[in-house]
């Protein structure tokens, strides 16, 4: 053995199982994103394992040259957090989608992320079932027509950024399929961050919910519809990046500089270390408001595994090593005959 590092690539990272999501389902591109990013991390396949639960995103471990587990609907973070526990030099990452994670999911999805298991959770919102032939999703907007809700939902949706940072995640994100670029930095900025890293990813389901994120992804309106966070920069978006949001007290509110005396030191500079309660405020912009996408949160909290860790060795040494006979046998006991 030379004992030389060998320099892995996309292709290492590809499975040979035929991919099976519908012709031009955003999930491919996810997936192209995810296996280049990965031989940049420089860590080697065998210590890199997916989970996921249930749902058309869910086949992604069966597309990844690694270490992988399709789980049971919703329950990716307890299998996740499990693995985690037992073999913290593993990294684990969970793939789900809106359904799997936000309605049988949603209290696992709620606990890996309090807890701050260090796992990396990719959610792709395409705001449907698309397994099951498009249903209305926890993260379908008031007024959906689908085949379970022929009139329209009445039901208020989940925005996934404000139930992460409801639950304390130390890491928020959110990105778009079809910009590599953009996903591919989030990507890389969750790989480096201790604790649960999660990112929403907007994916176009181009058969139940097609053109869902058009105005956040055509050229001609991106620019005025979307907004890119950037720590320690002025929140600014449009074609002349003369537009911005800043605050007035607890409300958001766009402006232009240069117009009713508005400069740019009045803008809102972006802040991912702070309170979540700005993250909060931005997570739910309205309509009128452009998309903010990028890293929401960035902060250190402890790490769950070496919480439990800690604790484990701080009982070995006050009461030493356990014995599980003992432990069997300690305290009342009978026979069944």
């Amino acid at each position: 053995m030379s004992g030389d590092i060998v320099k892995l690539t996309r292709k290492d990272f590809q499975s040979d199982q035929e991919v099976r999501w519908c012709p031009g389902c955003g999930d491919y591109a996810i997936l192209n994103s995810v296996q280049k990013v990965m031989p940049e991390l420089g860590i080697p396949k065998e210590n890199i394992v997916f989970v996921s639960g249930i749902g058309c995103s869910s086949r992604f471990p069966y597309y990844m040259n690694t270490y992988g587990f399709h789980t049971i609907h919703g329950r990716a973070p307890a299998i996740a957090t499990g693995l985690k526990t037992t073999r913290p030099d593993l990294q684990v990452w969970v793939v789900t989608g809106d359904g799997d994670a936000l309605s049988i999911g949603g209290n696992h999805f709620l606990h890996v992320l309090r807890r701050n298991v260090d796992v990396k959770i990719l959610l792709f919102n395409n705001r449907i079932y698309g397994l099951t032939k498009g249903q209305f999703s926890p993260a379908s907007e008031i007024g959906k027509k689908t085949k379970s809700t022929p009139y329209g939902s009445i039901d208020a949706p989940f925005n996934p950024l404000q139930v992460a940072l409801g639950a304390n995640a130390s890491f928020v994100a959110r990105s778009l399929d079809v910009d590599p670029l953009h996903l591919q930095g989030v990507l890389h900025r969750m790989a480096q961050h201790k604790g649960s890293a999660f990112v929403e990813i907007y994916q176009n389901c181009n058969v139940f919910n097609d053109g869902a994120f058009d105005p956040l992804t055509n050229k001609a309106t991106k620019s005025e519809t979307t907004v890119r966070l950037e720590h320690g920069k002025p929140v600014t978006f449009g074609a002349s990046g003369k537009k911005g949001i800043r605050l007035n007290g607890f409300e958001a509110e766009v402006v232009t500089v240069g117009e009713n005396g508005v400069t740019e030191a009045d803008l809102l500079v972006w802040d991912e270390k702070s309170s979540p309660a700005l993250s909060f405020l931005l997570a739910g912009l309205g309509p009128e408001f452009p998309v903010p996408l990028g890293v929401f949160r960035d902060v250190d909290r402890p790490v769950h595994h070496e919480l439990e860790m800690a604790q484990q060795n701080a009982v070995v040494q006050q009461r030493g090593e356990g014995d599980i006979e003992k432990l069997l046998h300690a305290g009342d006991t009978w026979t069944v005959e």
